[in-house]
């Protein structure tokens, strides 16, 4: 996961506004895709999910999404828990 996560880091690094209230390189595997999901655009996803498999991608989303406090957006949250639900295997659903 280390070439993977610092691959998915540097869409961060490219556009500093995805994580302004912090360093690119101290993020998680969750937080780089709650930052991408909160705050870029549909390019940033399409480019995370060449880094990062859909499957995979489902399982990060997954696990914030589940904990008592999640921090993303209602919005983004129901949108891309249906479109996890459609494109992840049957693993997400």
């Amino acid at each position: 996961m280390g070439r993977i996560l610092a691959q998915a880091r540097t869409i961060i690094k490219n556009k500093p506004y995805l994580a302004w209230d912090t360093k690119a390189d101290s993020l998680s595997e969750t937080a780089v895709l709650e930052h991408i999901l909160n705050y870029g655009d549909w390019d940033d996803f399409m480019q995370y999910l060449k880094i990062v498999p859909v499957d995979q991608a489902a399982r990060l989303f997954s696990k914030t999404v589940n904990r008592k406090r999640s921090n993303y957006y209602p919005q983004i949250e129901h949108y891309f828990t249906l479109f996890f639900k459609q494109y992840a295997s049957q693993s997400f659903k």
